[in-house]
């Protein structure tokens, strides 16, 4: 374990709350898009995307075995968070009945996005507050080994 650990794990924290506030706003930007994506000679509506996270180390060891070794200081305790994957959202698309509409199928019906805001803004107070936690940390991180450096001034 170095010094600088903890300031790494939160930096790949940072890095991966980041991602998820830039799809969040990529979902929200795309809310109204009836033409996402060019599928077998038909347009779709846009497709709600998430980020899928994972430990860096790749072990995926419960809580407890990852508490039993760091109190055993056999090796690092983690090495922090990074994004695998960006997955689409497989739910149905909405439909409305808007038979003006250019995309509107025979029977009027329109597809729209399976974006829903309230979801969204949900997503996005959770990694704004996951960001703001990672700050902190680091800070505190930052604050105490600067005052380890001011011991050794002495």
């Amino acid at each position: 374990m170095t010094i600088f650990n903890s300031m790494n794990i939160s930096a790949s924290a940072l890095t991966a709350q980041r991602l998820r506030m830039d799809v969040v706003s990529a979902n929200m930007a795309n809310a109204e898009t009836t033409r996402g994506q060019y599928v077998n000679g038909e347009w779709q509506p846009y497709r709600r995307k998430m980020v899928s996270l994972a430990p860096q180390s790749g072990n995926q060891n419960p809580f407890s075995a990852q508490l039993s070794r760091a109190m055993n200081s056999s090796g690092t305790i983690g090495q922090g968070v990074k994004a695998t994957a960006l997955v689409d959202d497989m739910s149905p698309f909405k439909l409305i009945y808007q038979p003006e509409h250019p995309d509107a199928n025979e029977e009027g019906y329109v597809s729209l996005p399976n974006v829903d805001p309230l979801r969204e803004m949900v997503d996005l107070m959770s990694a704004s507050r996951s960001y703001e936690a990672n700050v902190t940390t680091m800070n505190a991180s930052k604050n105490m080994l600067m005052k380890a450096l001011e011991i050794g001034k002495g």
